[in-house]
């Protein structure tokens, strides 16, 4: 591929638009396939390589970020984590884009994150076509089990995500977001710090 249309792909990319597998065959290169591999084959116990693999694996990885095996990524480049990340069991991140997460950010298991979808049309997803947009986790987010996280979403600072929920559309901060679609059924406020705290 010329410069001139992988500039133009990339320009597709960036503005959400379909493009295909073969178009962006250019990008293979940001691909962890193999870091990913040995992350999820490597002993708990060897603290020091896992670091270190998730340093090669991902964009940025924070201080005291935990990542539980195994992990899937479609390429890992394109994943940036905060400070004091805790993602458990089965995580996946579709990264054909970036997909960005704050710090003290928490994720229970078989969690999907996914910046790409699909046109409807069939003769539009001709060689895998499809669109990707990008994902912003804001810091203190906790999202629960079997959440799926749709392109394009920013889920706002300190929301919580219900378990099961399929993320269609932004989640403004401080917030309980539930359902398919999730939407927001309240904010969280100074009266949830006493939730599940011992009686005095």
């Amino acid at each position: 591929m010329t410069g001139g249309r992988e500039a133009e792909v990339r320009a597709r990319i960036a503005e959400g638009l379909v493009y295909s597998e073969s178009e962006a065959a250019f990008l293979a290169s940001r691909r962890r396939a193999e870091g990913i591999f040995a992350y999820n084959h490597t002993p708990p116990g060897e603290v020091a390589r896992l670091r270190a693999l998730l340093e090669a694996i991902f964009g940025h990885v924070g201080e005291r970020a935990v990542l539980q095996a195994p992990f899937h990524a479609a390429y890992g480049s394109n994943v940036h984590i905060g400070d004091d990340f805790f993602g458990n069991v089965n995580l996946t991140f579709v990264d054909d884009v970036d997909i960005r997460i704050g710090d003290g950010v928490m994720i229970a298991p078989s969690v999907t994150l996914t910046t790409t979808g699909h046109p409807v049309h069939p003769e539009r997803r001709v060689d895998f076509g499809r669109f990707s947009e990008p994902i912003v986790i804001e810091d203190k987010v906790w999202i629960g089990s079997n959440v799926v996280v749709l392109p394009g979403v920013r889920i706002g600072y300190g929301s919580v995500i219900g378990a099961g929920s399929v993320v269609s559309r932004d989640i403004p901060p401080m917030s309980i977001a539930v359902g398919t679609p999730c939407r927001v059924v309240r904010a969280i406020t100074d009266a949830d710090l006493t939730t599940r705290a011992r009686k005095s």
